[in-house]
């Protein structure tokens, strides 16, 4: 049997390309993963891990459940091409199977198997597979249809923004446009002229038969494949190097997250998986409020990404980013962008010098004794009401405490660490590590949000447990150690600091805690969709003008609630919010020391 044909060219061409440039990345970013994370996927290659992974590419990559969680139409727009299309190629395979046996076929035999069956001289016709091949190239035209639509209208399907492109996206996305209609329309000249087809090709294949002559349809006929072919072809050859090479890197990007495989805070060749897995869907565009709150653009994670995987990244756009987690958690590929955001800080203003910090050594300003240990932070010493609300607290449960920088310490190093100085920042790692051991603590209790995360995820405090004070508070209540009174009328609201909430996942016990003594009052943004109070100390490109305008609308939402405080527990999220807000901000330990019994 024959299955070739001239206008087979650009097809097969652009499927050659596109094959060896995804091994050639494939084999080139795995060769380069470090040897710990080869040994992990050698571990798990062979167990329930994959198996798990599997799933997750098929409600992810194929169902794109993620989306739809977020918005519904921008779901059943991505899951209709991309499970749409998986489904065209399987149910495709089984079809030729089904006229030919089990007998090999090239590639394109396959693709274009509506035109080399009339080639061939097979004229009889199954219903059921023209049917269902016509409901499944349905689905996909649908999913065409929203995708034409939201260029347009992108506010009808919920989003503010959509995302900028590269030449290579524009060209892949026009020949993605075109592909399955010039696919209906070449099936259904095919159906007018041989027969065949079902409701759809059939359909539109029976109305051609009437309206045009057999020379006409016959003149259409190669040229429409031809079309088709092309449009395959370009898509095909510009795909690794567009936004749409995440379609064959997002699946073994989820193998390798199975794998227990992390980006780290200095660049490795795994990156490149997460990197290259972002579609630059527009998703994490409207949740920034450096666009939403000061009209920012550019710099968003989507940008980010597309500039570090063209190699054209600049410091403006890697340092202008407030790493508040909200893009991140609503990423659908799940991709850890603060983390990338990071490393990339780090290769350009890393500055490794043995000599510096070397003063640290042997400095000890710590005081008092206690198996629990209570680290203030740079911020809590920059807010004396929390540091003092928290000796009452301390006083008033008969916790003995070991004070590790009530009159002045080393920074926990995380602010160094957030712009680029991973080197300076471990010097202090180390030394406050060292100081943690020597005073023998079992229990270590920091206000601060910020020194929480780099004390659980950066410090190796292996026999110390590391709480944030809304989380020692709340045993303290619930062992009885700490009694307080509920007043009725009291009204509070809550603000979800970044890097309390998104970051370390602690939503639940502040607000156990507030409602202990009055009434919470929820703002509209809250829990993982929190706002940033806007002074992170992630950020240093935005002036404090803008800072300032971030707390202004931070803090009017939060007086829209109509409590009486504002509650937080981040030293710098007070600081920032009392700039914006009418109501009075305190710290989630002030409302308890002043109400306790």
């Amino acid at each position: 049997m024959t299955f070739f044909a001239q206008f087979c060219i650009p097809f097969i061409i652009g499927a050659a390309i596109l094959f060896i440039v995804i091994a050639f990345k494939y084999i080139s970013w795995l060769k380069n993963l470090p040897r710990r994370d080869l040994k992990l996927v050698a571990v798990n290659i062979f167990s329930f891990k994959s198996i798990k992974a599997i799933w997750e590419v098929i409600c992810e990559s194929l169902l794109h459940r993620r989306i739809f969680r977020v918005n519904r139409m921008l779901g059943y727009m991505h899951m209709s091409l991309a499970f749409g299309w998986f489904l065209l190629i399987a149910v495709g395979w089984i079809e030729t199977v089904a006229y030919l046996g089990f007998k090999w076929v090239p590639l394109q035999g396959h693709v274009f198997f509506k035109y080399f069956a009339v080639l061939n001289g097979i004229s009889e016709h199954k219903p059921l597979f023209d049917f269902v091949m016509d409901l499944l190239l349905l689905f996909v035209l649908s999913g065409v249809g929203l995708a034409w639509f939201k260029r347009m209208r992108s506010r009808a399907l919920g989003m503010k923004r959509t995302t900028k492109h590269v030449a290579f996206d524009r060209m892949a996305l026009s020949a993605l446009w075109f592909i399955f209609p010039l696919r209906l329309l070449a099936e259904s000249c095919t159906t007018a002229i041989y027969g065949g087809g079902s409701f759809l090709t059939g359909g539109i294949g029976t109305l051609l038969a009437k309206t045009l002559s057999a020379h006409t349809l016959d003149m259409m006929y190669e040229p429409l494949w031809w079309m088709y072919s092309f449009a395959l072809g370009t898509f095909f050859l510009a795909m690794p190097f567009s936004r749409y090479m995440h379609i064959f890197t997002e699946i073994p990007l989820i193998f390798l997250r199975n794998y227990r495989l992390r980006p780290e805070a200095k660049e490795k060749s795994y990156d490149n998986f997460e990197v290259e897995a972002c579609s630059r869907c527009g998703i994490c565009i409207d949740p920034c409020q450096l666009q939403s709150q000061l009209g920012i653009n550019e710099v968003q994670s989507v940008y980010f990404l597309r500039d570090r995987r063209y190699n054209m990244l600049q410091q403006k756009i890697a340092n202008n980013c407030l790493m508040c987690g909200r893009c991140e958690q609503i990423c659908p590929v799940g991709i850890n962008l603060n983390t990338l955001r990071l490393n990339s800080r780090t290769s350009m203003r890393n500055i490794p010098n043995e000599g510096r910090y070397s003063y640290l050594k042997g400095v000890d300003r710590s005081s008092g004794a206690g198996k629990v240990g209570y680290f203030a932070g740079c911020m809590t010493l920059l807010t004396p009401n929390t540091l003092s609300a928290m000796q009452k607290i301390f006083t008033a449960a008969r916790e003995d405490v070991w004070w590790a920088d009530k009159d002045g310490g080393v920074c926990c190093g995380r602010p160094l660490k957030l712009s680029g100085e991973s080197d300076s920042a471990q010097k202090m790692i180390d030394y406050n590590t060292d100081l943690f051991r020597k005073h023998n603590i079992s229990t270590l209790v920091t206000s601060c949000p910020i020194c929480l995360k780099v004390f659980r995820e950066e410090y190796k405090l292996d026999g110390i447990e590391v709480l944030h004070h809304s989380e020692y508070i709340l045993r303290l209540m619930k062992n009885g150690k700490l009694k307080v009174k509920y007043t009725v009328g009291s009204t509070y609201t809550y603000h979800d600091p970044c890097e309390l909430g998104r970051g370390c996942g602690i939503y639940d016990e502040p607000r156990a805690v507030i409602e202990a003594v009055g009434e919470l009052l929820e703002p509209k943004h809250n829990r993982k969709d929190a706002f940033c109070c806007g002074s992170s100390v992630a950020n240093t490109a935005i002036n404090d003008s803008q800072q300032l305008t971030i707390a202004t609308k931070v803090g009017e939402e939060l007086d829209q609630t109509g409590a009486q405080k504002i509650v937080t527990s981040c030293p710098l999220c007070k600081k920032a919010i009392k700039r914006g807000a009418k109501a009075q901000v305190v710290d989630l330990s002030e409302i308890i020391a002043e109400n306790i019994k």
